[in-house]
């Protein structure tokens, strides 16, 4: 195969800044590009984006320097693995708050990494976008936001899937819906939680690394479960909307 291009949509987070290192260490990738708030000095390019100013700028300045960056080379995979997570029901004081804060982490960041591989992703590209396993079970009472915002990208990854949905004609989009993750800041804020059942970053890094190279590549439209026990995590193909 030949040396691929990369980009990680917030690669300075727990999750996207050990995909960064892990892509830069493989010897499939040439290139890894960062976009976040912060630059992430495993990458190669960094792409730093202002998340208070609105979608529209914060797309435009992205859009310009990918642009700026691949001069016309194209991208192997986008990858998003931008979020954050905020509780909260309808009676909570600060819930208009807490929706706003995860519309803008999961779906505003999503929208752009879409908009990012309809532009620049190669024919047989990969998009990635974060999803969670808990908005595709049920109701999600307790975080009313990160619900509706994670399932809005469930129902995106199905309409991007889609014929008309705008990415390059082979091009395949799924969706990670993890529980939780094992991260130094899920740790410090939940140190008596049953850590064997979260999912290491290792798991997903690797998981990415194999579908680049088009090994278990799930259909186009895919959102896939991650579920740990024993410190051993399992794929679970969950049909999307038809």
């Amino acid at each position: 195969l030949p040396a691929m291009s990369i980009l990680v949509y917030g690669g300075k987070g727990a999750l996207g800044a050990h995909c960064v290192r892990a892509l830069r260490q493989s010897k499939i990738v040439e290139r890894v590009l960062s976009v976040d708030q912060a630059a992430n000095e495993d990458a190669h390019h960094n792409i730093l984006v202002d998340f208070q100013k609105s979608l529209t700028a914060q797309n435009v300045e992205v859009q310009e320097r990918v642009a700026n960056i691949l001069k016309g080379q194209k991208l192997d995979a986008v990858i998003c693995v931008a979020g954050g997570w905020a509780g909260g029901s309808a009676s909570s004081a600060d819930f208009v708050d807490s929706v706003d804060l995860v519309l803008k982490q999961s779906v505003w960041t999503s929208v752009i990494s879409a908009s990012l591989a309809s532009a620049h992703l190669q024919n047989e590209g990969l998009l990635v976008l974060t999803g969670a396993a808990a908005a595709h079970v049920g109701a999600t009472p307790g975080m009313v936001g990160y619900g509706m915002a994670k399932a809005a990208v469930h129902h995106m990854v199905a309409s991007l899937a889609a014929p008309e949905g705008g990415l390059p004609s082979q091009a395949t989009v799924a969706a990670i819906l993890p529980t939780t993750l094992d991260t130094p800041m899920n740790r410090k804020f939940m140190p008596d939680a049953d850590h064997s059942t979260w999912t290491p970053l290792d798991a997903i890094s690797q998981l990415f690394l194999k579908w680049i190279n088009r090994e278990n590549l799930p259909p186009s439209g895919s959102l896939i479960c991650l579920h740990t026990a024993g410190g051993k995590t399992d794929l679970q193909l969950v049909a999307p909307h038809s």
